[in-house]
């Protein structure tokens, strides 16, 4: 693997077309500072506009996701200070990702983990894994994701459990929840999570790319005006090559060959 930095891992697989981005602060349990959330941020931003990148991956490793914030940078901060932090455009950045991202939880997935998960299209975990906003246990509440996406994922009465007891989820809770699509064996989430990630690079990234805008529209749009995006969507796929090669390949009995245009 490369350095994004020295907290953040970098592999790319070209041929796969899958980028593999690992968080790298073991000691201090994978804690999103803000060097590490702008190096995420970057290293999205990077695989978004780079052709030979289709889908990615964001894992925090074998034993852990990531345990929350950085408490030591945030226990100085009053008001003012977290008025105009920088991290909330990083957070915006991270969300704004176009291609299919997919989690590897290992472990505590907890506070700004979690929200990092929230950012992500499909998650795969360890049944060992552990999902939770803790915030409340600090006297303060989730503030990236953590109450308001949270929410609209696994509903009022779960997310209030969550974000009011602090307590943390399982494994096959955050599946019955809809955090989580599918559990590994321990240690087997990246490697889970990489396969997945692979198929989705394998087929029409375009389709892929509005696919995901489509699904992800449902958080903020009334649903007449959501259908409505969708067929639009649905139509503009019409006029790309990658549609005509994937009908002549479907009716020529072949794998199609995709371009991404």
């Amino acid at each position: 693997m490369s350095n994004a930095s020295s907290t953040l891992l970098l592999e790319e697989a070209p041929s796969s077309g899958v980028k593999l981005l690992q968080l790298n602060r073991p000691e201090k349990r994978n804690a999103l500072a803000t060097p590490l959330l702008s190096a995420l941020a970057d290293a999205l931003e990077a695989g978004d506009v780079d052709d030979t990148i289709r889908a990615m991956v964001i894992t925090g490793g074998e034993k852990i996701f990531a345990a929350g914030a950085d408490i030591n940078e945030m226990a100085p901060k009053q008001a003012p200070e977290g008025l105009s932090d920088v991290r909330p455009s990083m957070w915006k950045r991270i969300r704004a990702t176009r291609k299919p991202v997919v989690a590897a939880v290992e472990g505590w997935c907890l506070g700004a983990g979690n929200e990092l998960l929230l950012c992500c299209d499909i998650a795969v975990a360890s049944k060992e894994a552990k999902f939770g906003q803790p915030e409340t246990n600090l006297g303060i509440i989730p503030g990236a994701g953590g109450g308001a996406t949270l929410a609209r994922l696994v509903g009022r009465a779960r997310a209030m459990q969550m974000v009011l007891t602090g307590k943390p989820i399982t494994a096959e809770e955050a599946v019955s929840y809809g955090l989580v699509a599918e559990l590994t064996d321990p240690g087997k989430a990246t490697e889970r999570a990489v396969e997945l990630a692979t198929d989705i690079a394998s087929r029409a990234p375009l389709a892929m790319q509005q696919a995901k805008a489509v699904v992800n529209a449902a958080f903020d749009m009334p649903h007449e005006a959501h259908l409505a995006f969708e067929r639009q969507a649905f139509s503009l796929l019409f006029s790309t090559e990658d549609k005509k090669e994937g009908v002549a390949a479907f009716q020529e009995k072949r794998k199609p060959e995709w371009k991404g245009k």
